[in-house]
């Protein structure tokens, strides 16, 4: 029976309202102009008169299901839904089969594939054939970032579209048709009714399953943020520690940083633990911060970022949290040198070269006669001796000239440690001359 309503585009008066609100037409589909509106992609296509395959990667409740169903029906195509979840490879082979026949018929099959990236390589591998033979026009829907988790071949014959996550103006939309749809507002305060907003977190299915317990509640004064809050549970926000939005949010933490902006650093690192990362992964990458992006500028950072870690351990959340913060914090604010990971770099390109050259006979170590006869040790000078602190000596190997790697960029501790190198350069050059 359900079918049967859905196929006249009529829901059933106990459906969910998500399902009651679904957009009958593309015009209706809210916050994604950029693929829908005018001389958007798939606007064009629909306008040419024939699909190509796609695959819609996005957040939840961002309208997936909807525009491929709508899709077929702009197109005349018959809409055919597996869900990657519930579907194996004998659902497959009577999808494909069904498609088949229609096409022997003269229709053509828009195959809508839920949760896409759940079928394994051999199966995705699959679809090949039929998608290539013009048997389906597959249209795949994800969560999670198509380059990681569908195989390349599959890629190179669909199309990718990005759905953008609601953001407030269409959720409003969506909340504006609810209220139309019941003939009245939401009991909410206008602060109430913003906070829900945030509370969907740019999931429009989720916005509508929340308002339908508010209408369901007895007439009463509108609630406020507090009263909503009563009402319903805070959502946890979207983030998968194994999946895309895992590296996303890191590397905005760790560029935040290296850019210098604490404030934005600060949400990320809320964001990542609010989302329930590993507070102990994160201290690792502020470590990491300390040492390949600010370096000498500021020798301290590395030991505020390894006592942020020892903190942690030893306090626990929320309090070890704190730490964490502060550490991020002041790698944000501190001044950013990357002259010791680029001379690392170097260095070891430069070792890689020149292979197992041996250091010059002067500080080679001589714990025998022999070695001593050999001339290990020989003429060696002990810097802190000798005038103004500094000998000149070679420290390279015999046979490799002198090369440069660590280079000072001038900023915070690096400033004065830059002035020192250059003295001893100008007291290396004079005195290696003189000799």
């Amino acid at each position: 029976m359900t079918d049967l309503f859905e196929a006249s585009g009529i829901h059933p008066p106990d459906a969910p309202l998500a399902d009651r609100l679904r957009p009958q037409t593309l015009e209706e589909v809210v916050g994604q102009d950029h693929l829908l509106g005018e001389g958007g992609p798939i606007r064009r296509m629909i306008e040419a008169g024939r699909l190509g395959s796609m695959i819609l990667w996005g957040p939840p409740g961002t309208g997936k299901t909807t525009i491929a169903r709508l899709l077929a029906q702009a197109a005349g195509y018959q809409f055919q839904q597996i869900s990657a979840v519930f579907s194996g490879v004998a659902d497959l082979k009577k999808a494909f089969e069904a498609a088949r026949m229609r096409r022997a018929a003269g229709q053509s099959t828009l195959l809508f594939v839920d949760e896409i990236h759940r079928f394994n390589r051999a199966q995705q591998d699959g679809f090949l054939p039929f998608v290539e033979e013009g048997v389906v026009t597959l249209v795949g829907a994800t969560t999670e970032n198509p380059s990681f988790e569908l195989n390349g071949a599959l890629l190179s014959r669909s199309q990718v579209y990005v759905l953008k996550r609601l953001d407030d103006a269409a959720l409003d939309q969506l909340l504006a048709r609810a209220e139309g749809h019941e003939a009245r507002t939401l009991p909410l305060t206008p602060e109430a009714r913003h906070a829900l907003l945030a509370l969907a977190d740019g999931d429009g299915r989720y916005l509508l399953t929340m308002s339908e317990v508010l209408f369901n509640l007895p007439e009463a004064e509108p609630l406020d943020v507090q009263g909503l809050a009563g009402i319903l549970q805070k959502r946890a926000p979207a983030y998968d520690k194994s999946r895309e939005e895992h590296y996303n949010l890191i590397s905005a933490l760790h560029k935040s940083v290296r850019g210098s902006d604490p404030d934005a650093a600060l949400y990320w690192l809320a964001r990542m633990l609010n989302g329930g990362e590993d507070p102990l992964y994160l201290a690792r990458r502020i470590v990491r911060m300390a040492v390949e992006d600010i370096g000498q500028a500021d020798p301290l950072s590395i030991l505020v970022a390894n006592a942020a870690k020892d903190t942690y351990d030893f306090l626990g959340s929320p309090e070890g949290e704190l730490a964490l913060a502060q550490a991020v914090v002041h790698l944000a604010t501190a001044p950013k040198s990357v002259a010791v990971y680029e001379g690392y770099k170097a260095a070891r390109r430069a070792a890689h070269e020149t292979g197992s050259l041996m250091p010059p006979p002067n500080i080679r170590n001589a714990p025998t006669k022999l070695l001593k006869e050999l001339g290990y040790g020989k003429g060696y000078q002990y810097d802190p001796d000798v005038e103004d602190g500094f000998s000149g000596a070679n420290y390279f190997p015999e046979g490799m000239e002198r090369r440069t790697f660590y280079k000072p960029k001038g900023e915070g501790h690096e400033a004065k440690v830059k002035d020192r190198m250059e003295r001893w350069a100008e007291m290396r050059a004079r005195k290696q001359g003189g000799e």
